[in-house]
């Protein structure tokens, strides 16, 4: 029987990455700006509650892994943590995105916590989900393609709010100097009027928060339903073993390629997230960039645009040395930018759209990744637990995220950088580091994954027969050759 999925489960799958990627925008560039400047919260002290918040997922990412992978219900077991992830993430999204003026640390530990349980809620059996469509090694490439391509819609959107917020202030005549600037090939400092035009901006992270907050509370509930409607779950398997948590643990620990997906994970998130939380303040602040906006929606533009390249590279060379690939051309425009001074906008963003074309293969290939690490454990185990490995996989990312969001922000608070004054208002060792974190960070940490991935064991050939022994195995429990596979039927 046929392995192949009908581009509407594909597509219908991937739609809710629009809205987690609208969630995932803020999160990482704006929150931190708002509540450390225009809340008047300390960087550091914004930067510690992330990753207290955070560690709730130590709880919640393995209980909800596991509750889906062993959940029965008429409705399937991925189905219904969308009905129960997406109230409280919109309730979470309302309090943290349009908070109260005077709000203070606990407000903004508990409602980050909320935000954070809601997330894991719908993310993580989501993308067991996704893992489970198909067992084959490209399809699965083009479910989590699908899902990318999801995802930088959303960033698009979540990018054109801002520029539409920013436009509406001034009338248009910031974005109107960056591209006349562009367009000149315009080097230097800028008249006092355009700088006081860039400190007004600082005070608009509460309304770009506001709109965002509307566009993540309108569109979570549809693009849920488009999941829920068009993509049904695939059957259990007939003598379908199903081993505990602990013996999950024990059986992850003796999974190579898992361990080494989950540590290229961390040390590539973390930078990510590294330089991520202090990307407003370098493109504002040392480029002089007003528009961000406009920088992150043309950054995306350039990442939709090439996931069509990227899934051809990895067909051609493999997922892993296609991801080696992004990670080299990303720290390469790293550290080109440490070399950017105030005004420098073309060659910043060059180098933008250049990292916004790795984009996509940066954040798909590890996921595709993981899906075929999960069938070293079937093949070992008998059984199908996506919603595990996904578990460990998302609660990776996550500590990830916070720590390196975390440890970003201290060092610039600490060391004297002022987000509400800018580089005017803060000592020569903050803005020293601002530069420091936000364009060697990542390469340190780059360069550790990379040598992870080279000798990457699951090549395209090896997978190819574990998936011959898991049809043989599955063969022998249908007692049938028609059942070879009923992972990957069509509903």
């Amino acid at each position: 029987m046929s392995n192949a999925l009908s581009k509407t489960t594909i597509y219908a799958h991937g739609a809710l990455g629009l809205p987690l990627a609208v969630i995932g925008y803020p999160l990482a560039i704006w929150i931190p700006a708002h509540y450390s400047g225009g809340l008047g919260i300390s960087l550091a002290a914004v930067g510690t509650i992330l990753m207290l918040a955070r560690l709730t997922d130590v709880i919640t990412d393995p209980i909800v892994g596991e509750i889906s992978d062993r959940m029965r219900t008429p409705f399937g077991r991925r189905r219904p943590w969308l009905l129960i992830g997406a109230p409280i993430m919109m309730l979470g999204v309302y309090k943290l995105f349009i908070p109260e003026p005077g709000v203070g640390l606990v407000y903004f530990l508990v409602w980050l916590t909320v935000f954070f349980l809601g997330s894991t809620a719908i993310a993580l059996p989501h993308r067991a989900w996704g893992a489970e469509l198909s067992p084959d090694y490209h399809q699965r490439s083009r479910v989590t393609a699908a899902r990318e391509f999801y995802v930088l819609m959303g960033l698009m959107v979540a990018a054109a709010v801002p520029m539409i917020v920013e436009i509406r202030a001034d009338g248009g005549s910031g974005v109107a100097q960056v591209f006349t600037t562009l367009w000149n090939d315009a080097i230097g400092a800028f008249s006092g009027e355009f700088k006081k035009t860039i400190v007004d901006r600082a005070t608009l992270t509460g309304p770009v928060l506001a709109g965002l907050a509307w566009t993540i509370i309108l569109l979570l509930p549809v693009c849920a339903a488009v999941v829920l409607i068009f993509v049904r779950e695939p059957p259990s398997q007939q003598g379908e073993k199903r081993p505990t948590f602990v013996d999950g643990l024990k059986l992850v620990a003796k999974n190579g390629p898992m361990l080494r997906v989950l540590i290229i994970a961390l040390l590539v998130t973390f930078g990510e997230a590294f330089r991520n939380a202090v990307s407003l303040f370098f493109i504002r602040d040392i480029v002089g960039v007003p528009t961000i906006g406009a920088a992150y929606f043309f950054y995306f533009i350039a990442g939709l645009g090439a996931i069509p390249f990227w899934l051809w590279l990895g067909r051609l060379i493999g997922k892993h040395r296609a991801f080696m690939c992004t990670l080299i051309t990303v720290a390469t425009v790293s550290g080109a930018n440490l070399l950017l001074s105030y005004g420098d906008y073309l060659p910043f963003f060059l180098l933008f759209i250049v990292k916004g074309f790795c984009y996509g293969g940066l954040q798909f290939l590890p996921v595709a990744m993981m899906a075929d690490v999960v069938d070293v454990d079937a093949a070992r185990s008998g059984g199908r637990r996506a919603g595990t490995y996904f578990a460990f996989l998302g609660f990776t990312e996550k500590i990830a995220i916070a720590f390196g969001t975390g440890v970003s922000l201290n060092i610039v608070g600490l060391l004297g950088f002022d987000p509400s004054g800018g580089v005017a208002a803060s000592t020569e060792i903050g803005v020293l580091s601002l530069r420091l974190v936000y364009c060697l960070g990542p390469i340190v940490f780059y360069g550790l994954a990379l040598r992870l991935i080279w000798n990457y064991p699951l090549t395209p050939l090896r997978h190819a027969r574990l998936r011959e022994r898991l049809e043989r195995r599955a063969a022998r429990l249908a007692g049938e050759p028609a059942a070879v596979d009923t992972i990957a039927q069509e509903p």
